[in-house]
């Protein structure tokens, strides 16, 4: 990790959470190589960050959660309009934050983690990892002719969008990304004349739900933590 602001750096580092931090650092609370911190500082892992007076080390272990995030959930650590957040699911960790994100209306798995440089693998197109979707539709299985457009792309607003793998399934599809646009699915198959009445996501690389329950998590174990690594 090179740079990231301050108060995500003490939240992670298990000294408050975020707005707690943001409250210390506005106090002057809180020193980076001997000078008074400013909101929204950015530091490095060389620099010296005091609390009080104190050395914090960073030295909390990381975290990773799966959750099967239910409907109506949105996937974001705040929400100002006070909105049902994937964070009240799971125990409050200092810079547990979510990955990625499943829309409101979608369900499935979904990561969260403290670790940053983790998020940046998983959310980053360069690495091209799998997320595999079970796909509901208002008029039934996608047709043969349609799974054939969605592997050789859709045209959208944003650019062309491709599924990697497509599948026949009872009443819709199973898709494989390796991108995560905006509402991506739902586009790609209203441009095709499909309404999706359900979605949910199944696996994200060799990480699967299974058949844990809506609004259920457990830790990530190290072997999948291996599965989510670079390829």
């Amino acid at each position: 990790m090179n740079e990231e602001r301050l108060q995500k750096y003490l939240a992670r580092a298990g000294v408050a959470s975020r707005r707690k931090s943001e409250a210390l650092i506005e106090q002057g609370q809180v020193t980076v190589n001997g000078r008074v911190a400013e909101l929204g500082q950015k530091v490095r892992p060389r620099d010296a960050v005091r609390v009080h007076g104190e050395l914090i080390r960073d030295t909390v272990p990381t975290v990773t959660y799966v959750l099967h995030k239910p409907v109506g959930f949105i996937s974001t650590a705040d929400d100002e309009r006070g909105r049902k957040t994937v964070m009240d699911l799971v125990p409050e960790v200092p810079g547990l934050h979510p990955v990625g994100r499943l829309d409101r209306d979608s369900e499935g798995l979904l990561l969260l983690t403290t670790d940053g440089d983790l998020t940046l693998r998983l959310t980053h197109p360069r690495y091209q990892h799998e997320k595999a979707y079970r796909v509901w539709c208002a008029r039934g299985a996608v047709s043969a002719d349609d799974l054939r457009r969605l592997r050789q792309g859709i045209r959208l607003e944003d650019g062309l969008a491709k599924a990697r793998e497509v599948h026949a399934a009872d009443n819709g599809c199973r898709l494989v990304l390796t991108e995560g646009r905006n509402r991506q699915i739902r586009r790609m198959l209203g441009a095709l004349g499909y309404t999706v009445t359900r979605l949910l996501r199944e696996r994200i690389d060799g990480v699967k739900l299974g058949d844990m329950p809506p609004g259920a998590y457990r830790k990530l174990s190290p072997q999948e933590l291996g599965q989510l690594e670079p390829r």
